[in-house]
């Protein structure tokens, strides 16, 4: 099987490339993305020289790099590719339209054109909007997004849907609830929390810190998105969660513990607008359907993750200061010919 995965240098893509290439020997992937803020390329190095790992860099919002890819012959389609930072949304939405709208277009419309065989959009939990103290998101919840970004999510999650049934697009959609996990940009919250702690430095939390989130662990969404290729329903939508809620500032604190550090370093600062204060995801859909169930304790997954970013330093000191992306053009651009 041949699989084109699209952001596969961002932090879920990466971990999923890890995956697959480690489960299933015999498959091809084609890693598509372009080198940006959340695309470090550096997270894949152990994985270069496998005969069956290939990296096109190129951006999905140009048809001419996205079609090159497909007449390669692509089994599947999973797509990560993204603006997904909800503060960068707000500050300039323009460019979180640009690439998750017309960039899943590009893609969903050469799926049609080289009849894929699967095509499984990767999406948030944040297209339903904002919850209350009770209840869970389930796949017929309403979509109500309140950022830039989820609005672009959305979008293109509804654009993929119409792919199905208008033109027969063997599709999927899956939405998950926030991820964890190593490899993630520095700038989300977990791993924020973690190199501001361990180096004594503020740690800013919006507003009152009591929104709510769902962590999932990484690897427990790469299982999940394997049972969707595999064994996914077309047309149908999957919610991936934890069933594992944590207020933001309790969190925070978790973190802090496990560091042994002062919870004075949290810093209370203005709350961003538009802020959803909880989000669950019912996922007895997926666990009934395909059997998935999340195998990662958030106990587990946390103390993991603490120690991976404190033995990692010179990986999140590289994407912070953007040295990666040199480091990316010298040693993978090469990639391109080898398969084009």
């Amino acid at each position: 099987m041949k699989l084109l995965v699209t952001g596969g240098a961002g932090f879920i893509g990466s971990n999923f490339i890890h995956y697959i290439l480690k489960k299933y020997p015999s498959y091809v992937v084609i890693n598509l993305d372009k080198p940006t803020y959340a695309g470090n390329f550096e997270s894949l190095s152990d994985v270069e020289n496998n005969r069956n790992y290939y990296v096109i860099t190129g951006d999905i919002t140009s048809p001419t790099h996205v079609e090159a890819v497909f007449q390669n012959g692509i089994d599947v389609v999973v797509h990560f590719a993204a603006e997904s930072h909800v503060d960068r949304s707000i500050l300039n939405p323009n460019v979180f339209f640009q690439t998750n709208v017309l960039g899943t277009q590009y893609l969903v419309e050469f799926a049609k054109q080289y009849k894929v065989k699967k095509f499984v959009q990767i999406s948030t939990d944040e297209v339903y909007g904002s919850l209350g103290q009770t209840g869970r998101f389930t796949e017929a919840t309403q979509l109500q997004p309140n950022s830039p970004y989820s609005a672009s999510k959305a979008s293109a999650d509804l654009l993929v849907r119409a792919y199905y049934e208008t033109f027969g697009i063997p599709v999927n959609i899956t939405r998950c609830s926030n991820n964890y996990g190593p490899f993630q940009f520095p700038e989300k919250l977990i791993p924020l929390s973690i190199i501001r702690a361990m180096n004594d430095e503020s740690i800013p939390l919006y507003g009152s810190g009591l929104q709510v989130r769902d962590w999932l662990h990484v690897d427990d969404h790469c299982r999940a998105i394997d049972l969707v290729i595999h064994h996914g329903v077309p047309g149908e939508i999957y919610n991936i969660g934890a069933n594992n809620e944590w207020t933001n500032v309790d969190l925070i604190k978790e973190i802090l513990d496990k560091l042994h550090k002062p919870y004075d370093l949290i810093h209370f600062v203005k709350d961003r607008p538009g802020h959803d204060q909880r989000y669950a995801i019912d996922a007895s859909k997926i666990k009934r359907d395909l059997g998935w169930t999340p195998r990662i304790t958030f106990e587990e997954g946390l103390s993991e993750t603490i120690e991976w970013y404190l033995d990692h330093e010179f990986w999140w000191k590289r994407v912070q200061e953007g040295e990666y992306r040199s480091y990316m053009a010298l040693q993978y651009g090469h990639r391109l010919d080898g398969l084009l």
